[in-house]
């Protein structure tokens, strides 16, 4: 159990207690999920002036100075578990796996299991410690080089060994590799094809979620091209040029073309046909379609292909074919 104490001040104000209080807690290098909040508050153990906070959803209306104790989080182990895993291509040195949607990568808060690392390990037979882990990560992410979002489908690449990881590592850091997408956002733009340049960091209103409007931040570049205009809706190309967590949700957002069905990006909103659409979807409509590097090992290059997942087609024909949202 560890006590923090947590000031508030104006930054705060209008936002849910608990969503501040996790904001703030990032911001000093302290990473406390949601759940396990709400276990302190249940608890009575997130304090104000001494006396508990009772509603984790109370809005916070002036400064506050909050004191919690807290349970210190478990270290997450990753163990092999037998569960469904689409491999493209598989060597000596490496994996391409073709992720469905809804599989998280890597284990993390409220995401222990069913990630693809424990598929992998299942599928190899073997254990956590038999592959590599990039320095700065943790035990969690063995063989990890890059991530999807849990419901962003597609193409990812797992290393198998040391030397292969940081060889493609290397080509991540350059982006010195090819990587395509395709997304269906909502409405049509105006363009054919387009590129964005931004800034790239955590929202200072939402530190879930990513925005161009910082003051520092990693450049963030993205390619676009409209595939097929539908009725009120795109599907879209996008090649990255850089790949930082979610770029293109949060240049889609920019845009005003939110992608279909994400949440923390605006494409849940609007008439009622798009929140119908959406809600039946399930998932935000992104896909990691090609994905292109040379081996870590031999030079080769390497070239796979995923094609829209049914749910992503479906969704393609409905809102092209009908007229029709919904």
């Amino acid at each position: 159990m560890s006590f923090v104490r947590v000031a508030l001040g104006p930054e705060a104000l209008g936002q849910r207690l608990d969503a501040a209080l996790v904001a703030a807690l990032v911001r000093g290098g302290q990473r406390y999920s949601r759940s396990q909040l709400a276990r302190a508050f249940a608890a009575g153990q997130v304090r104000v002036a001494g006396a508990p906070v009772g509603k984790p959803g109370r809005l916070v209306d002036a400064a506050l100075v909050v004191e919690l104790e807290i349970e210190e989080p478990q270290a997450l182990q990753a163990v092999a578990e037998d569960l469904p895993l689409v491999v493209v291509h598989e060597d000596a040195d490496l994996l391409v796996i073709d992720k469905p949607a809804g599989m998280v990568v890597h284990a993390g808060p409220g995401h222990e299991r069913g990630t693809l690392v424990n598929a992998v390990l299942h599928y190899l037979g073997i254990s956590a410690e038999e592959l590599p882990v990039l320095p700065g990560n943790d035990a969690t992410r063995p063989g990890i080089v890059h991530r999807l979002d849990r419901d962003t489908s597609g193409l990812i690449v797992v290393a198998r060994n040391a030397r292969a990881q940081e060889g493609l590592a290397a080509q991540f850091r350059v982006h010195d590799l090819r990587r395509r997408y395709l997304g269906v956002v909502w409405g049509v733009p105006a363009f054919t094809k387009k590129s964005l340049k931004t800034r790239h960091g955590r929202d200072p209103g939402d530190r879930r979620r990513f925005s161009p409007h910082v003051d520092e931040g990693r450049e963030a570049i993205t390619h676009l091209q409209v595939l097929r205009a539908l009725h009120d809706a795109a599907l879209l190309e996008f090649q990255l040029e850089t790949g930082r967590t979610h770029q293109i949700r949060m240049h889609c957002r920019l845009l005003g073309h939110p992608i279909v069905a994400d949440a923390m990006y605006g494409g849940m909103g609007g008439p009622p046909a798009r929140r119908q659409v959406a809600a039946e979807l399930g998932r935000h409509a992104l896909h990691a379609a090609e994905l292109g590097f040379r081996h870590p090992i031999s030079g080769r290059a390497l070239d796979f292909s995923s094609p829209l997942p049914p749910d992503l087609s479906h969704l393609v024909e409905r809102l092209g074919s009908s007229g029709q949202a919904a």
